[in-house]
């Protein structure tokens, strides 16, 4: 048995059928567990709820769980290991999305479009107080800091040179390309705009600190929550010592009531969804398809992390 852990999207189950076969994949919604088909379930599709030791310890016949985008943080890969479980993932696949939702959350913060268009329903768009223009900008002009350069960061960073701005990057080595690669702690104290392209690892969960950044900066995070302390993120954008942030994942997801971050003006906020448009899921279904037929026919996985 084939199973897709999601809550898909009308368009998302079409894409499951036409590449599968009407059928082939059972659905479970995310928020419901999966112990009624741990004793069938041979194949797991993931795409965010965790993926728990136990649920692996109970799951004879699972042989492969197939993420559905990069990062396998949110699945047990010591229990995977040990029961002798494939952990595949799909590097490239979501890149497109991801670098075109970094640009719109930059811009989004930059022009202050969530503000203004609030403004403009209200019908206060033209009698709001003048000063607030003076917090808007352009890309031009400023330094745009990667912080990691994999698959989406490398799509972004031409992008943005062509808009004007001057783009640095850091990575583990440095990479055959024209961007300047400066350490960590340079590109976050220098850079007028920080973007996160990396994974969550225990070296990288909370190694951005927002009061590390140059005064006036803007904070972009598409890659995890865990990597900022969002505490002090809070803190930085209420003082002012942060311009703005735009926001697709948090530390906690779904964002909890209450939290600062759903009240502050200058925050873009975005429901963990960067990854996902209809042309992304196509590319991720076709390598998911093509992992399971290789499963079956005891053939070599595509992308194994584990």
């Amino acid at each position: 048995m084939i199973v897709l852990h999601a809550r898909p999207s009308p368009g998302f189950r079409e894409a499951v059928d036409a590449i599968f076969g009407p059928g082939v994949v059972t659905h479970v919604d995310e928020a419901a567990p999966l112990d009624d088909v741990a004793g069938e379930i041979s194949a797991l599709l993931h795409v965010l709820t965790p993926v728990t030791a136990d649920f692996i310890a109970s799951a004879p016949n699972l042989k492969l769980i197939q993420k559905l985008g990069i990062g396998v943080n949110t699945i047990a890969l010591d229990a995977a290991r040990e029961h002798d479980v494939a952990v595949c993932n799909m590097p490239g696949t979501n890149s497109q999305a991801v670098a075109e939702m970094a640009l719109s959350l930059m811009i989004a913060v930059l022009r202050r479009t969530c503000f203004f268009d609030a403004r403009t329903r209200a019908g206060e768009g033209w009698t709001a107080d003048p000063s607030e223009l003076d917090l808007v900008g352009e890309i031009k002009g400023r330094t745009v800091g990667l912080v990691g350069f994999g698959h989406s960061a490398q799509r972004l960073a031409p992008v943005l040179e062509a808009l004007g701005a001057r783009v640095v990057y850091t990575a583990r080595s440095e990479k055959p390309v024209t961007y300047e690669h400066w350490p960590l702690d340079r590109l976050i104290a220098q850079s007028d705009i920080v973007s996160l392209h990396m994974p969550l690892t225990d070296d990288t969960r909370a190694s951005i600190d927002p009061f590390a950044m140059k005064k006036g900066a803007v904070l972009v995070n598409c890659a995890r929550g865990e990597l900022i302390d969002e505490g002090r993120l809070g803190e930085a954008l209420t003082s002012g010592h942060l311009r703005g942030a735009g926001l697709d994942v948090f530390a906690e997801e779904p964002l909890p009531r209450g939290n600062l971050l759903l009240g502050l003006p200058n925050v873009v906020l975005a429901p963990h969804i960067a990854w996902l448009t209809p042309e992304t899921l196509v590319r991720s279904l076709t390598v998911a398809h093509e992992n399971c037929r290789r499963l079956a026919a005891g053939e070599a996985l595509l992308h194994r992390a584990v």
